[in-house]
């Protein structure tokens, strides 16, 4: 697989921030409410987001699919 950077400073800034919600939302999932499960599944989304959104590299691309952002 080839981690060269594959997506602009918008789509990053939206990766960004789009992990940071999710990140939040998984916080709060697991520690205040019953949703432990989807509270992980947010975590793991938003931190690979946030990957995503640091290494300038995103995986649908990668796989050949284009993307708006």
């Amino acid at each position: 697989m080839d981690w060269k950077c594959n997506i602009d400073r918008r789509g990053r800034y939206l990766r960004g921030s789009i992990g940071i919600l999710m990140l939040a939302s998984g916080v709060y999932l697991v520690g205040w409410s019953d949703h432990a499960f989807w509270g992980c599944g947010a975590i793991a989304g938003g931190a690979f987001a946030i990957f995503e959104a640091i290494k300038g590299w995103c995986a649908v691309r990668a796989m050949g699919i284009d993307t708006p952002l």
